[in-house]
């Protein structure tokens, strides 16, 4: 095997170990069905790739020889390949989520709260309306997690994605309640705004709304 070689499967980035762990499950499955299991597990609490991102991984998951894949037989109407994972693959996965280092910190990108930090250039029944639509958007979110939950259950195999959904959960909740304390926030900020105070439209010293 060449250093070259090595340092390619060092190199592979967080999308490539999601589709390779979806594959470490019993069974063999298509992209398609890869991309079912991501839509119904990962994007709960991670993300869900695009069908173009599994099928690319997948190419390289077989470059590497931790994946292996066979068309189906003449028995099915439509040729399908399905993948599966190899020793070399599930050696390499269990190496790469045994690395506390490689997991990093959670990376918040919260497109409500940026517009709520834009909310001086907007119109307060805009921005509450925004905030009940996300509520609404996480209740249905919290809604298919629930789904998911109960379609683990009963499956030993799926342990630890339940776990994963189970933590899912408790965050969908936190955002309800996150949520609900935001549109109490605004009512206050829209109240401070309307009053004919001294401090009503006076500019904040510095640069910056905090210190440092």
């Amino acid at each position: 095997m060449t250093s070259s070689h090595i340092a390619k499967k060092q190199d592979l980035p967080p999308t490539a170990w999601a589709v390779l762990g979806l594959l470490s499950f019993p069974g063999e499955r298509t992209g398609y069905e890869l991309k079912k299991w991501a839509d119904s597990s990962l994007r709960f609490f991670y993300w869900s790739p695009a069908i173009s991102q599994i099928y690319a991984e997948l190419r390289r998951l077989e470059e590497l020889g931790y994946a292996a894949s066979a068309r189906s037989g003449p028995e099915e109407a439509r040729a399908k390949r399905r993948y599966t994972i190899t020793e070399a693959g599930r050696g390499a996965l269990a190496g790469w989520a045994a690395d506390t280092a490689e997991a990093g910190p959670p990376v918040l990108k919260h497109g409500l709260l940026l517009r709520i930090w834009l909310g001086h250039l907007s119109e307060p029944e805009l921005l509450r309306a925004m905030v009940t639509e996300h509520l609404e958007r996480t209740r249905a979110e919290l809604d298919a997690v629930r789904e998911a939950m109960a379609h683990a259950a009963d499956v030993p195999e799926w342990a630890f994605p339940a776990l994963a959904l189970r933590w899912s959960e408790r965050q969908h909740l936190a955002e309800l309640e996150l949520g609900e304390a935001l549109l109490a926030d605004l009512a206050e900020a829209g109240r401070r705004a309307a009053g004919p105070g001294p401090e009503a439209g006076r500019q904040a010293p510095g640069d910056a709304p905090t210190p440092g």
